[in-house]
């Protein structure tokens, strides 16, 4: 499964990622990389309520089929994140990993490393930190 990650302490704010994305789905707002998160298809808000069937895992990128899609915003209102936008001819478009291409364009242009595509070993990794740094926080709250 392919993953984009933002470290946002990293982002310098350089919108390079914004100019190049080529389906104009990343944005960044206060130093923060906002873009799709691909959730597992079962999980994906987007996937399950389109009424086309519009939205499908590709390459474990959660990707439109454009040619499908009949604009009913459905799944712009799901996304969590905001992800999801409609296109001067009402038609979702979203992040797609650039599944066209070996890496993401926002990944490869990014000048400080604050994007990077990740694989599920590190995300599993990050995950236990995280869960880790969270029961270290719990512990100092019973003080």
């Amino acid at each position: 499964m392919r993953e984009l990650v933002s470290n946002p302490e990293l982002c310098d704010e350089c919108m390079k990622c914004e100019r190049i994305c080529p389906k104009n789905a990343i944005r960044v707002i206060d130093g923060v990389p906002v873009f799709c998160m691909h959730c597992s298809p079962e999980r994906a808000p987007c996937l399950n309520i389109c009424p086309e069937d519009a939205i499908v895992e590709v390459d474990g990128a959660v990707v439109i089929l454009e040619d499908r899609c009949i604009g009913c915003g459905l799944c712009r209102d799901a996304c969590p994140v905001g992800a999801i936008t409609l296109n001067e001819r009402g038609v979702a478009v979203k992040c797609d990993l650039c599944i066209d291409r070996e890496k993401p364009l926002c990944v490869m242009v990014c000048p400080k490393g604050a994007l990077s595509e990740s694989s599920e070993d590190m995300m599993a990794a990050k995950r236990d930190k995280i869960a880790g740094e969270l029961k270290r926080l719990k512990n100092l709250m019973k003080y």
